[in-house]
């Protein structure tokens, strides 16, 4: 009997819809609640935050992050065997794979600095100097992840349905564009500053719908 492998791309998808949900679900919580939350909280209610409320939130977000990732570059790598592998599909793939390694790499090491330093200070000693920056950094990651996460959905959404932008070809020159607009703000998130557009709730939400119309635009007109 012949195993019939679409078994697994339909579980891989469902764990992939499944872990996506609560990695974003808890990206938009960050962004668009608890920040808002903590930019006007006592410093008792900081320090009570990211000493019990941060933590756990964080462990769901960041392994939410690696299993939507490892599940994903399975369907990434089935799409591919079955030659359906498109440009929307390579964007998608690609902001994803940024996102992840800013949760790991950038996010969560800043914000452990941050809760150790809390920590600190709820045990009586003195907070780290290195709190402010390190804050800073992860909220420059966490907005630009916000701001992929637009254009990350909808390009993942028309790769299985509508398909904006075609086969991988050298004339895929909307594609190019798009992939040196995303190092240039993926670079940013990594050397870079807080951007005015995407400091505010607002601002990241209309430049994620903003970038999400010039991502579409490119692939099915350049």
């Amino acid at each position: 009997m012949e195993f019939d492998f679409a078994i697994i791309d339909y579980f891989a998808r469902t764990a992939h819809i499944v872990f996506g949900i609560a990695w974003i679900g808890l990206l938009y919580y960050f962004n668009f609640v608890q920040g808002g939350y903590l930019a006007k909280a006592s410093d008792e209610a900081k320090i009570s935050a990211f000493t019990g409320l941060v933590p756990s939130a964080l462990w769901w977000f960041r392994w939410a992050a690696l299993f939507t990732l490892l599940t994903g570059l399975y369907l990434v790598h089935s799409v591919w065997s079955n030659g359906t592998f498109t440009e929307d599909t390579l964007i998608a793939a690609l902001m994803a794979t940024l996102m992840a390694a800013n949760v790991w790499f950038i996010i969560w090491p800043n914000q452990k600095i941050v809760i150790k330093s809390n920590e600190s200070v709820r045990d009586g000693g003195e907070a780290d100097p290195n709190q402010g920056s390190a804050a800073a950094s992860a909220l420059l990651a966490s907005r630009t992840n916000t701001l992929f996460s637009f254009p990350m959905v909808a390009t993942m959404v028309s790769s299985g349905h509508v398909k904006f932008g075609g086969v991988i070809e050298s004339t895929s020159y909307g594609m190019f564009i798009l992939l040196a607009l995303i190092l240039i703000i993926e670079l940013n998130a990594i050397f870079g500053k807080m951007n005015p557009l995407i400091k505010s709730v607002r601002g990241v939400i209309m430049s994620g719908v903003a970038l999400t119309a010039i991502t579409l635009l490119l692939l099915n007109f350049l």
